[in-house]
């Protein structure tokens, strides 16, 4: 339902929310390899996301992107209406311009209620809790290394890599 820009957007402010408390001032290149995302991209997201307040950036060298304390209270929909808008919250599932309750598709029903929630998740949930749970290990915004043999999957975080700088 989101884009892939939009998925590498909340990685992004998640990933910059979980270096808040420490100061840093983050560079495109360190934020691109820790979201998994090619460094262009990156640039171009985190400038939209820059634009719409959600992070925020300064030039020169000490600059980086950062995110201020005022900032880890909004929520995720806030990244999503900023990249994608706010139409992946009542399109039509297959994309049909003129799909209503009175002219349904056949997926209306069920899609609907599927926006529904995840809207609901997207709103109740704050940058802040996301970094959170980053910051205490309970949740990953990098795909696991594979490939240490069975049952060795780490990710990099697991492995202490992740937010080496």
């Amino acid at each position: 339902m989101i884009s892939k820009a939009c998925k590498y957007g909340i990685r992004a402010a998640v990933y910059v929310a979980s270096r808040a408390g420490k100061g840093a001032r983050l560079n495109v290149k360190d934020i691109a390899k820790e979201v998994d995302a090619p460094e262009a991209f990156t640039a171009k997201i985190l400038q939209t996301l820059n634009k719409h307040r959600i992070i925020t950036s300064l030039k020169g060298p000490y600059g980086g992107f950062y995110i201020e304390d005022y900032q880890l209270e909004q929520p995720v929909i806030n990244i999503v209406s900023a990249i994608d808008g706010m139409a992946v919250f009542w399109e039509c599932g297959l994309g049909l311009k003129k799909c209503s309750e009175a002219h349904p598709c056949p997926m209306h029903d069920k899609f609907k209620v599927a926006r529904e929630a995840m809207r609901d998740v997207f709103q109740n949930t704050t940058i802040r809790q996301l970094a959170q749970e980053l910051n205490e290990g309970t949740s990953f915004i990098k795909n696991p290394i594979y490939g240490l043999g069975p049952g060795k999957e780490k990710s990099e975080q697991q492995s202490g890599r992740v937010g080496e700088l």
